[in-house]
């Protein structure tokens, strides 16, 4: 056993070991040292270079040799306002957003119900495995078993032959099943977990209080649950705003995405201005879901 003599120095700390000290006592330099470099990253990476690109919607291009012009100008969203084409296409990307929103909502409610309340444990979590086990697989290779499941030799024609019906899987109607498909995990996981977080206490006061199961679910789940219904409707309608892929392998039709795609590689300044459509949107929808008080914690 060593021991040290009262006039002994205590050793001197390293420099890991004074930062360290220093760190602990000044937890606010040490809570902006662990954040600094992912927003970095962020803002340089993510909104740095959204920023240029939504910059560039002012700008404009040279009608001989379509290189960009540095000019400040607004002819990019009058055109855009002013030219049916791309009205219809707004119109037509909105409403097939809210149709899979709609779907999405009307699907995954008595599912997420059935995995929050009434499923045992054992399958509560195969059910969670199932809904998760379609993100595993690639965006690209659904998009493309969804084409050949929706062709005229797909399976959905193939069961509707004996009935001598077709299906034209290359439509609307198509889009908004392969969307729904998508989208669908989106919308059950925030559900389940906001059902989840209801106490059965809330319901069994409601059953004290002569409250039946559809008055409960009305006026006691329907509202608790509310915040996780617009949670996940942010998720299926921001998506499919956004989405050009599947657009250009099931619709027949143009969608925002495979316009600005289009646009993209031959007028920027077009595609940049088009872009700022789905952004304002959903930032519209945002605050339409603030205002009813939709993001208040249960």
């Amino acid at each position: 056993m060593t021991s040290v003599s009262i006039g002994e120095r205590p050793p001197r700390q390293g420099p890991g070991r004074r930062l360290s000290t220093f760190l602990y006592r000044h937890p606010r330099i040490r809570l902006w040292g662990l954040l600094a470099l992912p927003f970095l990253w962020l803002g340089l990476v993510y909104i740095g270079s959204l920023f240029v690109l939504l910059l560039s919607a002012f700008w404009t291009t040279d009608s001989f040799t379509s290189e960009l012009i540095h000019d400040f100008t607004l002819d990019n969203f009058r055109k855009i306002i002013e030219t049916p084409v791309y009205r219809d296409v707004a119109v037509r990307t909105i409403t097939m957003a809210a149709a899979v929103t709609v779907a999405c909502a009307v699907l995954a409610f008595p599912l997420a119900y059935y995995m929050a309340r009434l499923a045992s444990v054992r399958a509560r979590n195969l059910l969670v495995v199932a809904v998760l086990m379609p993100l595993w697989a690639s965006y690209l290779v659904k998009a493309y078993a969804w084409q050949t499941i929706l062709s005229g030799q797909g399976v959905i024609n193939w069961f509707l032959e004996p009935l001598g019906l077709t299906f034209d899987g290359r439509s609307n109607v198509g889009l908004w099943l392969v969307f729904t498909y998508l989208w669908l995990p989106y919308m059950v996981l925030p559900i389940y977990a906001g059902l989840e977080r209801i106490p059965n206490s809330l319901l069994e006061a409601s059953a004290d209080l002569g409250g039946r199961s559809l008055r409960t679910f009305f006026r006691v789940t329907l509202p608790l649950v509310f915040p996780a219904v617009v949670a996940g409707s942010i998720f299926t309608f921001s998506l499919t705003l956004g989405d050009y892929i599947a657009p250009t392998l099931i619709a027949s039709d143009q969608f925002i995405g495979t316009v600005i795609y289009r646009e993209y590689g031959t007028a920027l300044p077009i595609a940049a201005a088009y872009a700022m459509v789905p952004i304002a949107v959903i930032i519209g929808y945002l605050l339409v879901a603030r205002k009813l008080k939709a993001f208040e914690s249960i």
